[in-house]
């Protein structure tokens, strides 16, 4: 015998493979899609709010959508899995600290709105990257010579790379200016 917990989590699964919910949470700007039967037409009427709850119980997973309308505050709860929703798009992820945005009923005009989060873009840039390639190939052309046919500032380059006479890399780079100069 199968469990009802099983029997809906089965469900999800089947839901989830037809269509693609994203990952969004309280606080975000989020535009859902909402299928409306007129007689024998069928058409798509989007409500656009901020997210103030989310609730996730498997197959009874629900959130609730608040948006102004006309000066009037107006709230809608979806449920996730409901074939009703045809599509949900997030607009803006907003920064907040708390699950539930219930306070956002009492507050009006500027007061009510919520800033935005900033995604990071972690990456190293290309001017760095590029020195860094450039002193591994010196290390390793250096490595791979024999020490009798190294001369001065070769070791001294060697030292500086591996850390021995550990210079910053400013000094480093007038040094060998220096060098090159003579």
């Amino acid at each position: 015998m199968k469990n009802i917990e099983e029997i809906n989590k089965a469900s999800v699964k089947k839901i989830l493979a037809k269509k693609k919910i994203p990952a969004f949470f309280a606080g975000d700007l989020i535009k859902v899609g909402v299928r409306i039967v007129e007689g024998k037409r069928e058409r798509i009427q989007y409500f656009e709010g901020v997210c103030i709850a989310k609730k996730n119980r498997d197959i009874n997973s629900s959130f609730t959508v608040r948006k102004i309308s006309f000066g009037e505050g107006v709230e809608r709860t979806f449920a996730l899995y409901s074939p009703i929703i045809g599509s949900i798009k997030i607009v803006r992820s907003g920064k907040v600290r708390r699950a539930k945005l219930y306070y956002l009923r009492d507050r009006k005009g500027k007061s009510a709105r919520i800033s935005e989060k900033i995604k990071k873009s972690i990456g190293i840039d290309i001017s760095e990257k590029t020195d860094e390639i450039e002193t591994i190939k010196e290390t390793t052309a250096i490595e791979n010579k024999p020490k009798a046919e190294l001369k001065k500032e070769d070791l001294k380059k060697e030292n500086t790379l591996k850390g021995k006479d550990a210079l910053p890399k400013s000094k480093a780079k007038k040094q060998e200016l220096k060098a090159e100069k003579k």
